[in-house]
């Protein structure tokens, strides 16, 4: 077997933003694996200034990683346990490899076409008028679920969002969520939060930054508005330290973006603990290419969870792939089409 990797650079259509910063383009790498007349392929999502694997020697342990491909899945998994993205990468070009088409990595009722998945509608920070317009779009397109990235404008005036809303459209009608992606301070943040509840929020993603345990704590107990964990999540790799982080936080739901927690193992025992102390949770990605929504999108319909998912960020690129994922309705679907998948591994190994 033979493996190799490839840098790709993601350009955004219309810069991004959240409250850590703009982006204008994201660095993703694939994976491919070759093994007689069979390939595989898996994409290493990492996320600058988020991943706990952006670090210098990130493609030296790539290449080392394929330079140890014999090793194994289950092997080159536990020795990259400070690589998240590399492990999920790994993950997906075995799975790849070993299927009849390399990109139906999960056989099953949304791969045959048959089942949608209700996914939530992403706006993005900008300036109120561009936030408008996205709420607008959003539910011209026929999602039941938003969430909103605040934190970077003027507060008020994300309430007035909200408000605008609102006065539309009842909960029962539209569910929103909100992501603050650790922007409140943690004196400010039970006051915000009040704040919010007026709106009927669903939850609000990592309201204070990670790390901060025993106000987030206090957070989860006296909020108003249900707490979502998210970067909390990200660099906790052992089983144990995960098992003591939800016991100590006892947050009401997580979310799990595989390429930042180790993949779809790393992501099922997070669930697996989230299920023994009744926390909910749902899947997100973390801006990959097509190649690994893909493989997110087919694995998160496996597991029949029924909340909206956040899988609709396939059209965020100028130059993504070619995929069968439509979303329509608000809902993210497999669209067979015999044509799609040819020579696509080889265009990535371009």
């Amino acid at each position: 077997m033979q493996a190799t990797y490839r840098k790709y650079i993601l350009e955004f259509k219309r810069p991004s933003g959240t409250s850590r910063g703009v982006m204008t383009h994201k660095d993703t790498y694939f994976i491919v694996l070759k093994d007689n007349e069979k390939q595989g392929v898996g994409e290493c999502g990492l996320l600058k200034g988020l991943s706990i694997d952006d670090v210098p020697d990130y493609e030296e342990k790539l290449s080392w990683a394929c330079d140890n491909i014999d090793m194994g899945k289950e092997a080159l998994w536990d020795a990259l346990k400070d690589y998240p993205s590399i492990q999920f990468g790994v993950e997906q070009a075995f799975l790849s490899l070993m299927s009849q088409n390399p990109f139906v990595l999960f056989p099953s009722k949304f791969t045959d076409n048959n089942v949608a998945i209700p996914i939530n509608g992403l706006v993005w920070m900008g300036s109120e008028q561009y936030m408008h317009k996205q709420i607008e779009q959003k539910l011209e397109e026929g999602f039941k679920c938003i969430k909103l990235k605040i934190g970077a404008i003027d507060f008020d005036k994300e309430l007035a969002l909200l408000k605008s809303i609102r006065k539309k459209y009842t909960p029962q009608e539209i569910e929103v969520r909100v992501d603050a992606n650790g922007a409140f301070s943690s004196m400010e943040a039970l006051d915000k939060l009040e704040r919010l509840s007026k709106f009927q929020i669903h939850s609000i993603e990592q309201p204070i930054q990670a790390g901060n345990f025993d106000e987030m704590r206090e957070l989860c107990t006296k909020s108003p508005i249900p707490i979502a964990l998210d970067e909390e999540l990200i660099g906790v790799v052992n089983q144990i330290e995960k098992e003591k982080l939800l016991r100590r936080i006892q947050p009401q739901y997580i979310i799990l973006k595989p390429s930042l927690i180790g993949g779809f193992k790393g992501s099922m025992e997070w669930i697996r603990l989230a299920d023994k102390y009744n926390i909910g949770w749902w899947i997100t990605s973390a801006l990959e290419s097509n190649i690994g929504l893909n493989a997110i999108a087919q694995w998160t319909y496996t597991l029949g969870n029924k909340l909206p998912q956040g899988l609709g960020t396939g059209g965020l690129y100028t130059n993504n792939f070619e995929s069968p994922l439509r979303v329509e309705q608000g809902t993210i679907a497999y669209v067979k089409n015999a044509n799609w998948e040819n020579n696509l591994i080889d265009s990535i190994c371009i």
